[in-house]
């Protein structure tokens, strides 16, 4: 079961794939089939095979031997791992479904956001009203737990990006980010919210420094925060409950 879960994950990150690259230039997902992005040739079958095609082809196009971004397998073997630690985490059932939905839409905003530093609405606006509607349907997890969850990501970081702009006369927080939170909130609840924002810029601290070192100190580079935020609230979904847990422990001593 565990080796059927992996191979269905790498199918929907092939999915997930088409997602990035069509989303955020207005295309549709659903037609054509997948292409060249190069020189446009349609994708045979064989050629399409998640993770094995890229190995065999080393990372080229058949048609015209235009090289393939490393993106496409790693976005397969991300999904097709995380999709297997889920598994190994809920078993078969209807949180497995649910977490499978919400990761697979975190995958999607990070690396579009990594690219192009843009959250489509359709995935986080989309997403927030899916989890809301999908909480009817979880156990120990209600529609109160979802809509506290919304109105309090999304509070705080409106919060924290209109306080930013009063004091700095720029945008800190972009809409963008703080629609995700909300979206994050509707599947993780106040908990999850809290986590994930304090996780997430600590991540983006961590990585956002050094990058901005590097691109000199008078330069205003901008940091993506959806990854961050993303990574936050998938480490939340493995390990938020017992991070809090020990952290309280730790606070009462």
């Amino acid at each position: 079961m565990s080796i059927i879960v992996f191979i269905f994950g790498a199918i929907v990150g092939s999915f997930l794939n088409v997602c990035i690259y069509r989303l955020p230039r207005d295309k549709s997902i659903i037609a054509p089939n997948s292409f060249c992005p190069d020189c446009g040739t349609p994708i045979k079958f064989y050629d399409n095979i998640p993770i094995l095609s890229y190995i065999i082809l080393r990372g080229r196009c058949r048609n015209c031997n235009t090289k393939i971004s490393i993106r496409y397998p790693i976005v397969e073997f991300i999904t097709a791992l995380i999709f297997l630690l889920i598994y190994r985490l809920t078993g078969l059932g209807i949180e497995f479904g649910v977490m499978l939905f919400f990761v697979s839409i975190l995958i999607v905003i990070s690396f579009i956001d990594l690219e192009f530093q843009i959250i489509p609405d359709v995935l986080s606006i989309g997403g927030l009203l899916a989890g809301l509607i999908l909480s009817f349907f979880r156990q120990n997890f209600g529609f109160l737990d979802s809509l506290f969850g919304v109105l309090l990501g999304g509070g705080v970081l409106f919060a924290i990006s209109y306080g930013y702009q009063l004091v700095r006369k720029i945008e800190g927080v972009g809409g963008g980010d703080i629609k995700l939170i909300g979206m994050i909130g509707a599947f993780c609840g106040i908990k999850g919210v809290i986590f994930t924002i304090i996780s997430g810029s600590f991540l983006g601290t961590i990585f956002g420094i050094p990058a901005m070192l590097i691109k000199g100190k008078d330069s205003k580079y901008a940091i993506p925060f959806g990854p961050f935020l993303s990574l936050g609230a998938v480490i939340y979904v493995f390990y938020g409950k017992m991070l809090i847990v020990a952290v309280l422990n730790l606070l009462r001593h």
